[in-house]
């Protein structure tokens, strides 16, 4: 065999070395067998054949690479599919949840709010929600939200007293590439709300010169990122929340009057806790539940007593202040009923100084008797009874005990306790009335 001639098997070789090379392999080994071509032309040809077995392991390894890649592909699209479902119940669970029939409240006070909302989330308007601190302001935030054409969109809640003064700017609109070392390009909390809600928690305490920068974005409904000289147009729906007045403020100089009048232009008032009456019960219900879901155990009711109780309170911290409160009641109740006794020792204590006797919830000594005796009169119940701890003797409030007891006692049955107390089931309904003592049963809620 001559160098010619295995100078034509290499290029036949090379030529076709992705697709025929097996046939040029075969003439390769077999001109170049033991004896057949001279030592040089044997050393040549044993170089390309190691070539060639590196070719293949290449390929080879580009082949498990290649499949490799195709199943991580396919990991990332069913991924990708999940992800997007999920975002979908996400989403549909979010509006579920906001929809008008699932807020609780039913006074007068709640029902206006709600059609107030709803109908301002039918238009394109700014809303300045106003009223005390755990009122909820949040939650109605979001029924106007997820109940207008931008449901779809984001819905982004900032707290204007968390954000530190000096990085207001970027985090709000944004910051530009190489602003500063290390610093990328990066959408503020404004360009994030394109398309949805923008929420503004805490307004009347953001400072003066942030106002400013905000209302601007605000008339000319376009944000500029820190370090760019581009406007960035943004179409968005502003909620605002503040438990200040700011009407009071402006007056003051405290909050600008053109950024009051570029937010209010509709205005929604929300009750504190203590004027929604029955809701208290609702709220406070549905709370027990949830927390009894969250931590694994059966369902609570609440005695005659501790709705009573909370009922009378004030609640200062509102919605929020009630939500911990059964919070406490799920994770500290021993029975299978929340009792006065089983309230926190603040909701006790504030009921107390307010003159409501025996404020712990406890039966006194003696009036297990006259639970016991149906034949004994309310009278005798009522001597039977210790007197509060501050002394005082008021008969209303001693009377409002004995038929709360009875009730419990009787775990809500208006027949038995009437018996117990030795009057008929009209006449305790009247006293119901008359006392102010909530109806309805355990499961009345």
């Amino acid at each position: 065999m001559s160098q010619n001639e295995l100078l034509d098997v290499l290029i036949d070789l090379c030529d076709d070395l992705a697709w025929a090379r097996p046939a040029s392999e075969d003439r390769l080994f077999a001109l170049t067998a033991a004896g057949s071509a001279p030592a040089s032309t044997t050393r040549l040809a044993e170089a390309f054949g190691m070539m060639l077995v590196k070719v293949e392991a290449r390929e080879y390894q580009q082949a498990q690479l290649i499949e490799e890649l195709k199943a991580r592909n396919a990991e990332l699209e069913e991924a990708r599919r999940l992800l997007t479902e999920r975002n979908a119940r996400l989403t549909h669970t979010l509006q579920e949840n906001f929809q008008a029939r699932r807020i609780i409240g039913q006074c007068p006070a709640m029902r206006q709010l709600i059609e107030m909302a709803l109908s301002i989330a039918r238009r394109p308007i700014n809303t300045l929600l106003l009223g005390p601190t755990g009122a909820g302001k949040e939650v109605v935030a979001k029924l106007i939200h997820y109940n207008s054409p931008r449901r779809e969109g984001p819905f982004i809640a900032v707290n204007c007293t968390a954000i530190p003064e000096a990085l207001f700017e970027s985090e709000m609109f944004g910051i530009e590439k190489g602003v500063a070392t290390g610093v990328g390009a990066r959408k503020g909390l404004v360009e994030e709300a394109d398309g949805g809600t923008l929420f503004l928690d805490e307004l009347a305490d953001m400072p003066l010169p942030h106002q400013a920068k905000l209302l601007r974005v605000l008339e000319e409904r376009e944000v500029q990122r820190v370090g760019s000289n581009k406007a960035v147009p943004v179409d968005l729906k502003v909620v605002a929340a503040t438990n200040v007045d700011l009407q009071r403020a402006v007056r003051e100089g405290k909050f600008r009057e053109d950024l009051y009048y570029r937010i209010n232009v509709a205005e929604v008032h929300l009750p504190p806790l203590r004027e929604r009456g029955d809701d208290i019960l609702l709220l406070a219900q549905a709370f027990l539940d949830r927390h009894c879901t969250l931590m694994g155990r059966p369902r609570l009711s609440l005695s005659y007593g501790a709705r009573d109780r909370l009922l009378r309170y004030p609640w200062p911290g509102n919605v929020r202040e009630l939500n911990n409160e059964m919070e406490r009641a799920a994770a500290l109740t021993l029975g299978d009923r929340v009792e006065a006794a089983n309230l926190s020792p603040r909701l006790l204590a504030a009921m107390s100084g307010a003159g409501e006797p025996d404020a712990a919830g406890q039966d006194s000594p003696g009036t297990e008797d006259a639970f016991t005796k149906p034949a004994t009169p309310l009278p005798g119940a009522i001597a039977a009874t210790a007197p509060p701890p501050d002394g005082s003797l008021n008969l209303q409030d001693m009377e409002r005990e004995m038929v709360i007891r009875a009730l419990d006692r009787t775990g809500g049955n208006k027949s038995r306790a009437a018996e117990l107390l030795g009057i008929t089931r009209e006449g305790l309904r009247k006293k119901l009335l008359r006392l102010g003592i909530a109806d309805g049963g355990q499961n009345g809620l």
